[in-house]
């Protein structure tokens, strides 16, 4: 019953009334209630949080929470690509030469994830990786490389479901939801990392300035469910050999750059 209630409430709304009242009760005080339940029903790691329990002031409060100083570790590698966020890799490939790439069944052109044909041209042929992240998951978004911001850029209106159902049954939320792109310039070429939204929208907080980025350190945190998009230019990535769908941990490698 838990179940359903919290999947109804977190993972499939995005009525614009619904999840404005959602919103307005995780950001009170009298969400706090319902934490140790959250938490008990999606098995979060109470263990490698920066604070106990009975500390957080609401459920954002605790949804958007901080780990524990080396709870996740990067490798010092300069020719490895990490994973941004704790998450399953729900799919992984090729970007075609029309500019598209399909994921449970649809077909996403990256032309309209990335605002542009000029946008998106230097992506085709290259790769993607789609890295979900349920409520159960660390919510902040770190960086996969060193580099410098090339491009920041805000696009959508939608707050589509970014689950299973979502992704299967929704109207092609990777490219359509409120999203933020973020360009990085590193040592083996380009990258998008596209931080996609998947309730309320606005809910993708920055909390990096400047541009010039280290591998780990933090760009900014998820309010709930979502999801990240990440593009590489044609032969400057190698896949790491992980299926899919597969756990991925914050700081793991995703793949290396030639």
């Amino acid at each position: 019953m838990k179940e359903k209630l919290y999947q109804s409430l977190i993972e499939l709304t995005n009525g614009r009334w619904t999840s404005s009242l959602l919103r307005r009760f995780a950001l009170s005080p009298a969400s706090k209630r319902v934490i140790p339940s959250f938490a008990k029903q999606y098995k979060i790691n109470v263990q490698e949080m920066d604070r106990p329990l009975e500390e957080y002031k609401s459920l954002h409060d605790f949804f958007t929470r901080n780990l524990m100083s080396g709870a996740r570790q990067f490798d010092g590698d300069i020719d490895t690509i990490a994973s941004p966020v704790d998450a399953v890799l729900e799919d992984k490939g090729f970007i075609l030469e029309d500019a598209t790439f399909q994921v449970k069944g649809k077909v996403y052109s990256i032309e309209e994830m990335l605002g542009g044909k000029e946008e998106a041209g230097g992506y085709i042929g290259g790769q993607y990786m789609v890295l979900y992240l349920s409520p159960s998951h660390y919510h902040r978004i770190h960086s996969p490389v060193d580099g410098k911001v090339i491009r920041k850029q805000t696009l959508g209106s939608k707050s589509y479901p970014v689950n299973r159902w979502g992704m299967t049954l929704g109207k092609s939320p990777l490219s359509k939801n409120y999203r933020e792109i973020t360009e990085i310039e590193y040592e083996g070429g380009r990258l998008a990392l596209i931080k996609v939204g998947a309730m309320f929208v606005n809910t993708i907080e920055r909390t990096h300035t400047g541009d010039t980025l280290h591998k780990g350190e933090e760009i900014g945190y998820f309010s709930f469910g979502s999801t990240v998009v990440l593009l590489f230019e044609k032969g400057r990535f190698t896949a790491a050999s992980l299926e899919t769908p597969a756990a991925v941990r914050t700081g793991e490698t995703l793949g290396t750059y030639q």
